[in-house]
């Protein structure tokens, strides 16, 4: 293993992106994501490194708007949880 000049280190190009078998996919996914999620985390929000034990409502505020894509993509998920086999039941079981 070869470590080279330590003191004035070299750097290569970044790791590249793997290529994938499935693009449509991967494309599909990134659009969900960005659909969902269009901004970046408010990382002074949330003060990593500092002694902070409680957040003001402000704060608490605009952390659940950030996570509304989120918020909302769960909300319907436990909707089609409970909804589809009730209605599967109720199709089965009272066939009119």
């Amino acid at each position: 293993m070869e470590l080279g000049n330590i003191s004035k280190p070299t750097y290569g190009p970044g790791p590249e992106a793997p290529e994938s078998s499935t693009p449509g996919l991967v494309t599909m996914a990134q659009g969900f994501l960005r659909l969902v999620q269009p901004n970046p985390l408010p990382v002074e929000l949330i003060g990593f490194g500092e002694s902070q034990s409680e957040f003001n409502r402000e704060d608490i505020r605009e952390l659940l708007l950030y996570e509304l894509g989120f918020l909302i993509c769960a909300a319907i998920g436990v909707l089609f949880i409970i909804l589809v086999p009730l209605v599967g039941c109720c199709f089965c079981c009272c066939r009119c």
